[in-house]
């Protein structure tokens, strides 16, 4: 554990070098409230911090900056309350207060509020359509060898799915077919039904499982939605490490896993190196999950450099989280 001198340092370093992004020297924290020493002695301290690995000196700068020790102690010891901006808690109140339709449309644009909020790439990952009730299903032809299932789930989700029939199946088969998904699936999640009973019916039963494998398919899928990536791009100058975050963004299945596992680690913050995801080690992750009747059925978080603004970005994803947990309990 640091002393009080050198606990005072660190956070003012911390603090400056992610209001600047330039590398703090000790004339400059000599003059912090709450220092209170002489530059020479914030000097010998700060060059203390460094052997202990909480600062690093480039080689370009007298000053220092933090590294991601320095930023992990900064955020378990000295990051303030998460209290959130009166205005912002009012801007996430009046987003969810107007929020209707579709549930896909609502995850994005709660991607695009996180970010727009923190100035840094905001990930939603929603609930899995296979644990959720379904509320209407039905079959509609397209053509004479296409149909489309089209179903409705109790949180507001629809899902389309394209499943190919014979050209001699009548209007009437298929509605047979449809009648007999509805009976089966209405009401209930996916993950409740793993056969469809027969109806009696060859020509029906086939085109019911054909429509259950391919909802299946689909609703098996996460629901993630990513807003504000080329806003986190710019807050690095090195052109590599923006091609490599912005690279590894597009891969939806990392980016679920990533903030899957953070939140499985019961972490709110995953700080460089820590999260395992090396082209994103230049990056800080912040996270909470979304909860619903004591269950998590999702996550929101935010990416950004490590020099991120850590308070505001946990009371942000903490306030949206819940609001969003409560939006989606609403139905």
């Amino acid at each position: 554990m640091l002393d009080d001198r050198k606990t005072a340092i660190l956070s003012a370093v911390v603090q400056e070098y992610i209001t600047t992004a330039l590398p703090v020297g000790s004339s400059h924290i000599a003059t912090v409230p709450g220092v209170g020493v002489s530059s020479a002695t914030v000097r010998n301290e700060m060059a203390v911090l460094e052997q202990e690995g909480f600062l690093v000196q480039p080689h370009t700068s007298a000053g220092r900056v933090p590294t991601d020790k320095g930023y992990r102690f900064f955020v378990d010891h000295l990051a303030s309350p998460r209290t959130i901006d009166t205005a912002v808690s009012r801007q996430v109140g009046e987003f969810f207060a107007a929020a209707h339709g579709r549930l896909e449309e609502m995850l994005h644009q709660t991607s695009d509020l996180l970010a727009r909020l923190t100035r840094s790439a905001a990930v939603v990952v929603g609930p899995m359509a296979d644990a959720v009730s379904i509320r209407s299903v039905q079959l509609v032809r397209l053509s004479s060898t296409a149909a489309t299932v089209v179903l409705v789930l109790a949180n507001g989700t629809v899902d389309n799915e394209l499943i190919e029939i014979d050209e001699s199946v009548s209007d009437v088969t298929l509605a047979s077919a449809s009648a007999h998904l509805a009976a089966a699936l209405q009401g209930r999640p996916l993950t409740s039904l793993e056969t469809l009973a027969a109806s009696g019916e060859p020509s029906v039963d086939a085109i019911s499982e054909a429509a259950l494998d391919a909802v299946r398919r689909g609703s098996s899928s996460d629901h993630v939605y990513l807003g504000g990536a080329s806003t986190v791009a710019q807050a690095f100058d090195a052109v590599e490490v923006v091609r490599q975050v912005l690279h590894t963004l597009e891969q939806q299945f990392v980016v679920v896993s990533l903030v899957r596992d953070i939140v499985d680690r019961g972490m709110s913050v995953a700080i460089g190196v820590e999260h395992g995801v090396e082209p994103l080690s230049a990056c800080s992750l912040v996270v909470a999950p979304v909860v619903v009747d004591g269950e998590r059925v999702g996550s929101v978080g935010v990416l950004g450099p490590t020099r991120m603004n850590y308070p505001q970005a946990l009371a942000t994803v903490d306030i949206v989280s819940d609001r969003l947990g409560r939006r989606l309990g609403e139905g």
